[in-house]
């Protein structure tokens, strides 16, 4: 056993870096919320400070809300999000599956294909992506979002869920074939349930990335039926002035759906995350 790790001095260090790592990321985010309850002078005046009697101000809030159309630029991205996702998990849980159950010609060079999407940004083919786009005219549709982001995660899927879906026990699957269970029984009712965990990590993965994506709304579907929460904010950025109450506003908003997907799946994906630690 290590022992940096069993004395008391290596656990306190680690969790001081531990520490140190979640305050530096929680910072920005904290920054952000603050001062979304603040006025203008009292944002650029003491941006480090909470809000008080005199800097306490909501207008951020009433022009984002006063405004009918940000509600719909949630529902686009509630749209987006959530299908891609799903089609992440569907796809991506059966092509690891297959993967992992059965053995093929040229089943490694599949898998090693496929954990390419994870080395090459898919940014990459942004010409290329905005071309197929055009021609199939999904251009500021939903569906080709979620086409591009489910190209997107499903590399990672795929990675992640073989892994599990090869611990899952063998004899377990051969009683159900014995039993005259169909494949596509014992896929959805045998090994779906036992790799909750690893779904629920992926679904945490594959949402912050598409929720909180920029580039492609703005390239494939920046028309106003079609624009996401994170590209509508942006409509508060202008040339000359900007309205950082409503910015910020707009962006702690766009926080909640995150949270609140964490604070639904924490205990799976925690137990997802250890588990492929231990993997």
């Amino acid at each position: 056993m290590d022992r940096s790790r069993s004395s008391p001095l290596g656990r306190g260090l680690v969790h001081v870096a531990l520490l140190a790592y979640t305050a530096l990321c929680l910072a920005p985010v904290l920054l952000v919320v603050v001062n979304s309850f603040k006025s203008r002078r009292a944002i650029f005046a003491a941006p480090l400070t909470w809000p008080d009697a005199s800097s306490f101000d909501l207008v951020g809030y009433r022009t984002v809300l006063g405004q009918g159309v940000f509600l719909n630029y949630f529902i686009n991205s509630m749209i987006v999000t959530v299908g891609s996702i799903a089609a992440v998990l569907l796809f991506g849980a059966m092509a690891a599956f297959a993967l992992s159950e059965y053995r093929f010609r040229l089943n490694t060079a599949l898998g090693l294909f496929l954990a390419l999407g994870i080395m090459v940004p898919i940014r990459l083919g942004t010409v290329s992506i905005l071309q197929m786009m055009v021609a199939a005219r999904l251009v500021d549709t939903h569906l080709g979002l979620i086409l591009i982001y489910t190209a997107q995660g499903l590399p990672v899927a795929v990675f992640i869920l073989s892994e599990f879906m090869q611990g899952v026990s063998k004899d377990l699957k051969d009683a159900g074939r014995i039993d005259g269970l169909g494949e596509y029984t014992i896929f959805f009712r045998l090994v779906l349930p036992l790799v909750r965990p690893a779904l629920a990590t992926v679904a945490v993965f594959t949402m912050v990335p598409i929720w909180n994506d920029l580039w492609f709304p703005l390239i494939v579907a920046p028309g106003e039926a079609t624009r996401t929460v994170t590209l509508g904010a942006q409509s508060f950025i202008g040339q000359f002035v900007t309205n950082w109450n409503a910015v910020l506003a707009a962006l702690t908003l766009a926080i909640l759906p995150v949270l609140a997907l964490y604070l639904a799946f924490s205990r799976q994906l925690i137990r997802g995350i250890t588990a492929g630690a231990v993997k």
